[in-house]
């Protein structure tokens, strides 16, 4: 029988059991699950491999081409290629004589055969795996963290690859769509050799198109999924699969299309091989889906119509002239 001197210490013992019980579950509840590395690490591989790829293409043509026709910003490059230093003429003269039809790595040529298709899909997907796949993380991440706390899983790390996946599938959708696009516009003249528009009526269409959907309820509604994610397949009945997580990664990816859909074509305003719009409009779009703004998003939508204006004052400004 106890005394009444032994209660206080038997509460002391019973509180001090829950307080280290409430610290150990606050210091498990803190720990990043276990299995998020390595998803981390595959998703770090692959992008990394989709921008080894790009600069192997661009690298390949440096030498020998004038870079200025890639795209705006590319004229930097022009100081390593072999015809540095030469007016503008001479250097599309040269080129005209100099160089074969397939005269780089990656590049289509002007027949468009399905070998050609085959190069302008592969390096599409490149681009979904330079640019898309690492604006996903934070995705992936909750995505992650919202298993390990509803299922109670140490490591759900196979279902989260497996929305990676998923998301991926979305975005080599868009890639068979570009290229059947880049396809047409070639055969109808409307993209140079060097996969760039050939004229500003093109350029400033994109842009206009682009600018214009920054302010759609569509791109307002994908977004803001984009900033807090919501899972359809993440329940209490035990760890998830694989096909789930797929699944999940489908609708992640549709989101993440709707969001960034049109800022990704704005490539086909820029030059589809220009390294330097390659970077800056991943990070755009990766800084856009990450950080909940009402300033962003317009603002990029007004930057895009102001220089599709800009153009098209000048394409009318031009015919008025001639």
């Amino acid at each position: 029988m106890s005394t009444s001197k032994d209660i206080p210490f038997t509460v002391t013992m019973a509180s001090l059991r829950t307080i280290l019980s409430n610290e150990a579950g606050s210091a498990n509840r803190e720990k990043p699950p276990r299995g998020w590395p390595l998803v981390l690490a595959l998703v770090a591989l692959l992008s990394v491999s989709g921008w080894a790829y790009l600069i192997a293409m661009v690298a390949d043509m440096v030498p020998v081409m004038d870079m200025s026709e890639a795209g705006p910003g590319m004229v930097i490059l022009n100081s390593f290629n072999q015809f540095a230093g030469l007016p503008a003429e001479a250097r599309a003269a040269l080129a005209v004589l100099c160089l074969p039809t397939n005269a780089t790595f990656g590049m289509p040529g002007t027949d468009m055969t399905a070998v050609d298709l085959a190069k302008i899909f592969l390096m599409w997907a490149m681009m979904a795996l330079a640019m898309m796949l690492p604006t996903a993380v934070p995705m992936l991440r909750a995505y992650h963290s919202a298993l390990a706390a509803c299922t109670g899983t140490s490591a759900p790390g196979r279902s989260v690859v497996a929305a990676m996946f998923g998301y991926l599938a979305v975005w080599l959708g868009y890639a068979v769509v570009a290229t059947a696009a880049q396809w047409a516009l070639s055969v109808a003249g409307a993209m140079t050799t060097m996969m760039a528009p050939a004229s500003m009526a093109l350029t400033a269409s994109v842009l206009l198109a682009a600018g214009l959907y920054q302010f759609t309820p569509a791109k307002k509604a994908c977004l803001g999924r984009c900033w807090y994610p919501r899972w359809v397949f993440v329940t209490d009945e035990g760890a998830p699969g694989v096909v789930p997580g797929f699944r999940e990664g489908l609708i992640q990816g549709w989101v993440c299309l709707g969001c960034c859909w049109a800022v990704m074509t704005v490539m086909f305003a820029v030059g589809l091989m220009n390294i330097v719009w390659i970077a800056l409009l991943g990070a755009l779009m990766a800084v856009e889906k990450t950080f909940p703004s009402r300033i962003l998003p317009p603002a990029i939508g007004v930057v895009l119509l102001v220089w599709a204006g800009v153009l098209v004052s000048l394409i009318l400004l031009g015919n008025a002239t001639s």
